[in-house]
């Protein structure tokens, strides 16, 4: 009995310890997309380099929750905002273009608020 409940208090130390993961940052979204500038500031770019596709990538699987996606959307608008001579249609076709399924419009019009 006594080693039942060793054990029982173990597993649940084991979830309580559990690493928590920390949440996405600005600087992660924009390393990660640093190679997509030029795709996205010239007209009639057909193919995003690898390197962003990449970065799209690992945004897009760190940001597992609603926070995370509406953190990363928030950091995607201010960089976006900083950075000029983007087109739009090219950061609004960025995910299709790499083949990333992305559940919010890359948009200085999106809500991030509304990001699930």
């Amino acid at each position: 009995m006594a080693g039942l409940k060793l054990i029982s208090i173990l597993v649940l130390c084991m979830f309580v310890a559990a690493p928590i993961t920390e949440a996405i940052t600005c600087g992660q979204v924009t390393s990660a997309l640093a190679p997509c500038i030029t795709y996205l500031r010239t007209r009639g770019a057909k193919t995003p380099p690898p390197n962003c596709c990449n970065g799209v990538r690992s945004i897009n699987s760190a940001a597992k929750s609603t926070p995370d996606r509406q953190q990363a959307c928030q950091c995607l608008k201010q960089a976006a905002g900083s950075v000029s001579g983007i087109i739009p249609g090219n950061a609004e076709a960025l995910p299709g273009a790499c083949k990333v399924n992305i559940p919010y419009k890359i948009s200085l019009s999106t809500n991030c608020n509304n990001v699930r």
